[in-house]
């Protein structure tokens, strides 16, 4: 039983660059709409936020194994488009993941304690890097995962095919 539970909470060794990219065009797809109702001071925004953490979570937790938006792009939307795998090493996204999820966590911390200002100003960071993956294919949190390694925060052993790759 504990082998199967630790093989759940396993993320990929490798993962598409396509896929990470549909996902993070559909982080915006949570975030901007969330951002809108933030600046209106609209309470429906709560809602949109917890399904951001929810999505962040299951994909740091699992991989794209709980997450919806992950599920749908790596089963249904990239196997339709055809689209060639580029595959790339998978613990620096689960890295991006996390700091997305820790993004996220502080908006709605923010929110909670009435600094709306900070608030949309963690909402709008998460939607510039969010952006910044989905449209250029550029992982700010990669390349803040291959600077720790660099300077041995993150231990090489963590992502051995991380040494030959080029964030």
């Amino acid at each position: 039983m504990n082998e199967n539970i630790n093989k759940f909470f396993t993320f990929p060794e490798l993962i598409n660059e396509i896929s990470a990219r549909f996902v993070a065009f559909g982080v915006l797809l949570v975030a901007v709409p969330s951002l809108i109702l933030l600046v209106k001071d609209n309470n429906y925004a709560y809602i949109l936020l917890i399904g951001l953490i929810y999505g962040f979570l299951a994909r740091v937790s699992s991989g794209p194994k709980i997450s919806p938006l992950a599920l749908f792009v790596t089963k249904i939307l990239v196997p339709k488009l055809n689209k060639r795998e580029i595959l790339v090493p998978g613990p620096p996204k689960r890295f991006a993941q996390g700091v997305g999820l820790v993004f996220s966590l502080f908006t709605i911390l923010f929110l909670f304690l009435g600094l709306n200002i900070i608030a949309i100003s963690f909402l709008s960071i998460l939607i510039l890097f969010a952006s910044l993956e989905a449209f250029l294919g550029f992982c700010a949190g990669c390349k803040v995962f291959r600077i720790m390694m660099d300077i041995g925060l993150i231990p090489e052993d963590v992502c051995e095919k991380c040494a030959n790759y080029q964030f």
